[in-house]
């Protein structure tokens, strides 16, 4: 599945480089100051699959300065693979993957600066607790972890500025993760805390 929606990922942010000058400037005061956006990841829940993600996400954000914006992400989905696989032939690979899956849900605080242009960086940090499911699809503990993201990736506006398309590229990096089931735990010990070129899909509409 996430194979499959990279590949849509890199289609689109290459399409993304087409647009020109795209950051609100400090001096003009008419840019719209609220915004309301999600992913086009949520797509992969359509998708035929044994692994649908069961994605919500939904995104309110407030431009401070033209440079300069804040929102909260509320977010739950869920996965059978340890997020730090890289890339590479364990990535969603047959025995590598969790005794069930996780069930995600968290709130996440971002904050995006405008470095030139349409770039900008931003930084996420969400606090999300976990349900961990078995293979017989039973709930057998809950959990709890911080899940940063460390994002670059480019503004682009549509519809004098009532559409915007933010592809983007990111680090992310859980640097809390309290204690999971063994057998999950036995698996998610074998890989890296962080995960390097995480595509990102976000749009959103301005009011």
């Amino acid at each position: 599945m996430q194979k499959k929606i990279l590949r849509l990922a890199l289609i689109l942010m290459m399409a993304a480089t087409l647009q020109g000058r795209a950051q609100y400037a400090k001096q003009d005061s008419t840019y719209s100051k609220f915004f309301i956006g999600s992913t086009l990841f949520m797509i992969a829940n359509l998708v035929p699959d044994n692994n649908p993600p069961q994605m919500i996400y939904l995104n309110l954000g407030y431009r401070i300065t033209g440079r300069d914006a804040v929102s909260l992400e509320f977010k739950t989905w869920k996965y059978a693979w340890p997020i730090g696989i890289p890339y590479g032939k364990s990535f969603e690979a047959e025995g590598e993957g969790f005794p069930g899956y996780i069930r995600e849900r968290g709130v996440s605080l971002n904050y995006q600066r405008f470095l030139w242009n349409g770039l900008f960086a931003q930084v996420d940090v969400m606090p999300a607790f976990q349900t961990f499911v078995n293979e017989n699809h039973k709930k057998i503990d809950n959990g709890f972890q911080i899940f940063n993201t460390y994002s670059i990736g480019y503004h682009i506006k549509f519809f004098k500025d009532r559409l915007f398309f933010q592809p983007s590229i990111a680090v992310t990096h859980r640097p809390y993760q309290s204690t999971m089931p063994d057998l999950f735990k036995q698996v998610d010990d074998k890989w890296s805390r962080f995960f390097f070129g995480q595509p990102g899909l976000h749009f959103g509409f301005n009011f």
